[in-house]
């Protein structure tokens, strides 16, 4: 017990896994923080030789709640973690139904009575300190070395990436704005919102020269480049291990994006039409040099007002706007509490973002969206929504 207020100890365990080639050489990386000031108590990881991606999580979280146990065996635990598997598993809301999991997560169960310990799923960029010490972990054991806490940056490297500080903010402050910051805002028993993790297709021969492609043209199929980025975001997505279903546009290159992306992962794709690019109308294929020169005046009208439409009857950014925001709803309805890949294109993915931040129509002349790249919006039961990523494309370097 805390003697000065007369209660129990509260923790933060925030704890990773990653396998590379799951199954592969994998490792875990656990942390236990001070809940009331975010100060790291405990970092733990391990090289565990050649394991999947869900057991090195399972196993990173047994790390951070035994640490916890021996720091304080009355203390209160909230575990923090981006695998939706595990936190879903944990809490009670999913079966168990892998042999190698099991076991894990019955030993997990035991480490505090029921009730001691609460989960919470957080995005993958706010797991940072867990996560680099499992690839800390992993890269030791490539070399044929045990991982050293002596020799961690962990903790330096994410509070660097999570908060610019100056030369008198402490390590402790910078952790604890890290843990006052967690997603959502809302009560928890809102229960756990849908996410939808947003993917623009690879690119296609007209990508690089950058020409209105929408659903209204071609319908061009992804070059080698695109293919390529599609491999490596799949990778990606599998060391993540979050996503439960994929959703694509009726639309070639997301169809096939979707597909390479679903082979990784074992998932079907299912095709939604309302995920498709808006119809550019007679733009199709032209540059935006091509069409200033050939139809300025509609080009104007355009850029003017979400109601004007391209020339030749293409949809206006209004329409495209409605039949998202349609889209969106049915979606969230279907996957409540899930987090869903949604393959699309530029101008749906920037009006997924725009409706989430309640921003104008003009805020899609603002956004930089790159081929291959991942945004992502949380969506509550009260009809709120947090946008979580916006553009990373750290995968294809």
């Amino acid at each position: 017990m805390d003697g000065a207020r007369g209660r129990a100890r509260e923790y933060v365990v925030e704890a990773d896994g990653g396998s590379r080639g799951n199954p592969g050489p994998a490792g875990y990386g656990a942390v236990v923080l001070d809940a009331a000031t975010g100060e790291t108590l405990v970092e733990a990881a391990e090289y565990l030789g050649v394991v999947t991606n869900n057991v090195a999580e399972y196993r990173g979280l047994l790390a951070g709640l035994r640490a916890a146990r021996e720091l304080d065996p009355d203390a209160g635990v909230h575990v923090r973690m981006d695998s939706k598997l595990v936190v879903e598993q944990m809490s009670g809301r999913w079966k168990i139904k892998h042999p190698d999991m099991k076991p894990l997560a019955t030993e997990a169960a035991r480490v505090f009575p029921p009730g001691r310990v609460k989960y919470e799923w957080i995005p993958r960029a706010q797991n940072k300190h867990a996560d680099r010490l499992a690839n800390e972990a992993m890269d030791a054991g490539a070399r044929g070395e045990q991982w050293s806490p002596s020799d961690s940056t962990a903790e330096l490297d994410t509070a660097t990436d999570a908060v610019p500080t100056t030369s008198d903010t402490s390590d402790a402050d910078v952790r604890a704005a890290r843990t006052v910051a967690s997603p959502g805002w809302g009560p928890p028993d809102m229960g756990a919102p849908a996410t939808f993790v947003l993917l623009r297709h690879g690119e296609t021969p007209l990508t690089p020269q950058k020409r209105f492609s929408g659903s209204g043209g071609s319908d061009p199929s992804l070059s080698p480049v695109g293919r390529e980025q599609a491999e490596k975001v799949a990778a990606s997505l599998a060391r993540r291990g979050t996503v439960e279903a994929i959703v694509a546009s009726p639309l070639a290159r997301t169809r096939e994006t979707a597909g390479i992306v679903a082979a990784r992962l074992g998932l079907e794709v299912a095709v939604d039409e309302g995920l498709r690019e808006t119809d550019f109308g007679a733009w199709e294929g032209l540059t935006f040099g091509e069409v200033r020169e050939r139809y300025p005046d509609d080009l104007d009208a355009w850029l003017a007002s979400p109601d004007a439409e391209p020339t030749g009857g293409g949809e206006s950014f209004a329409a495209t706007g409605a039949r998202i925001a349609a889209t969106r709803d049915k979606l969230v309805a279907a996957h409540a509490g899930r987090t869903v890949l949604l393959v699309s294109h530029v101008t749906p993915i920037k009006t997924f973002l725009r409706l989430a931040l309640g921003a104008p129509p003009e805020s899609l002349f603002r956004m930089e969206l790159s081929a291959a790249s991942l945004s992502a919006v949380a969506y509550y039961a009260d009809g709120g929504a947090s946008v979580r990523l916006f553009n990373e494309t750290s995968h294809l370097r």
